[in-house]
């Protein structure tokens, strides 16, 4: 399993995890969207939570709401902020 794969696989754990979602990690594909139409259904709440689980699990700070709102689209665009920021997964 590649890095990138593996990082992938953690953000579905955290996200399935943290916002207690009815479906499991693998049911998450890595460019599905995470809000809006034909997406896993994520609300401004669950944004909110999402944000603290990153920060918390991978030592990514997101600041503001246009940040957010970039990084917050699906897997890939959270793990690509997460490699881009050199955060680093929390161990457990």
């Amino acid at each position: 399993m590649s890095d990138t794969s593996a990082l992938n696989q953690q953000i579905k754990d955290v996200l399935v995890d943290e916002l207690m979602l009815d479906v499991t990690s693998d049911e998450i594909g890595d460019e599905m969207p995470l809000m809006g139409p034909d997406s896993l259904g994520l609300d401004s709440v669950d944004a909110l939570q999402l944000v603290v689980a990153i920060e918390k699990h991978f030592g990514l700070k997101i600041s503001d709401a246009e940040a957010a709102k970039g990084i917050l689209q699906s897997v890939t665009t959270i793990a690509t902020a997460i490699n881009d920021s050199g955060a680093s997964p929390a161990k457990a």
